[in-house]
């Protein structure tokens, strides 16, 4: 089913209205009714009942963001929640590790305590615990210094703070991360492969192809990169939805 992104828009946000000057296109922009006067939304081409949200030049009309342009902002605000719900998780991480480079030996007596209480348990159900990949890596990180561990949970924190800033740029919709998201995410593509060779698991795949499309979509979409004409197709394209246009998109014909 094809999504009607303008109506969609409209019926969440409200429509948008606006009297130009030029008598030309304000006469088909409006309408009287017995319910009094309707002006054309600039975003979904309905009459809309009441005064207009605005007046003025024609050149001076809100560019109001449709069609295509709204089912870009939506995808991008998925990635950003994305990114959001990644980098508040990337600070939990960066904290526990903080945390635990202060405590490193009670952590490390609880651990094997619990380990032991844990063992009987697992090799019932045929599991051995001390063989386990989980239990390794804890066990190695035990043996990692301080100063490293404070070192990891900075560059967590670095990764963090990374991963929020593409989440506030990417719900506007600014260029400067859209750059930021493609080239952060595609330095780190390298890595998601390695670790898939060293354990495969759903959740990495997942991850991976996810971040994959988001790259070659922004890239392609936005023409990044001076793909597909660069920024001044990109500025052309949004400009396309001139006031004299968005007459024509809702099915007026223009005058000469």
């Amino acid at each position: 089913m094809k999504i009607d992104w303008d109506r969609r828009t409209c019926a969440r946000k409200g429509h948008v209205t606006y009297a130009p000057d030029d008598p030309r296109l304000r006469v088909r922009l409006h309408a009287q009714t017995a319910l009094g006067d309707v002006w054309r939304c600039l975003r979904c081409g309905d009459f809309v009942l009441g005064e207009p949200h605005g007046a003025g030049a024609a050149a001076n009309a809100p560019l109001v963001p449709r069609g295509k342009v709204l089912r870009d902002l939506f995808i991008l605000r998925f990635l950003a929640i994305e990114r959001a719900v990644r980098g508040v998780f990337i600070v939990l991480v960066a904290v526990a590790v903080w945390k635990f480079s202060n405590s490193q030996d009670a952590v490390r007596r609880l651990f094997n305590e619990y380990l032991d209480v844990l063992r009987p348990v697992f090799k019932h159900f045929h599991y051995d615990l001390d063989h386990s990949p989980v239990v390794g890596s804890i066990q190695k990180a035990f043996g990692y210094k301080h100063s490293t561990l404070l070192l990891v949970a900075a560059l967590l924190l670095a990764y963090a703070l990374v991963e929020l800033i593409e989440a506030v740029g990417l719900w506007y919709a600014k260029r400067w991360a859209e750059y930021l998201t493609v080239v952060a995410t595609a330095a780190f593509l390298p890595l998601e492969v390695y670790e898939l060779t060293e354990h495969i698991s759903w959740l990495k795949i997942a991850t991976l192809v996810l971040n994959i499309l988001a790259v070659l979509y922004i890239a392609v979409a936005k023409r990044l990169f001076g793909l597909r004409g660069g920024r001044r197709a990109f500025d052309e394209e949004r400009q396309s939805a001139s006031l004299l246009e968005l007459e024509e998109s809702a099915g007026v014909p223009v005058l000469p």
